[in-house]
């Protein structure tokens, strides 16, 4: 399934000027944006399904990134925090406006 425009604005602008998007990971997946230094990786995850946020958290567990990002809807916000707590994932969920964003 392509993916949506706003779904490209959002992967654009997380990897900014000079960073990557659908950044090749082991076993055929892709993360969605790692920025030029490779220092922070993001995902963007507009489905408001568990088990959608938490292969976004195995993804952005497996990147090799310091800063690790989950960038979802503000109605899906908990739902993303309880993914990324449950793989264990060190990071930051922000909703896609970046007006709110927790530490996890």
């Amino acid at each position: 399934m392509s993916k949506s425009q706003s779904h490209k604005r959002a992967q654009a602008k997380a990897a900014g000027r000079g960073g990557q998007t659908e950044v090749r990971l082991s076993g055929s997946r892709r993360l969605d944006a790692l920025t030029k230094g490779g220092n922070r990786a993001t995902e963007v995850e507009r489905s408001g399904t568990l088990k959608g946020n938490v292969m976004a958290a195995r993804r952005l567990r497996d990147s090799n990134a310091i800063q690790k990002v989950l960038q979802v809807p503000n109605q899906h916000f908990e739902v993303a925090k309880t993914a990324m707590r449950r793989e264990g994932v060190k990071g930051t969920v922000k909703n896609m406006g970046s007006t709110k964003r927790h530490s996890v």
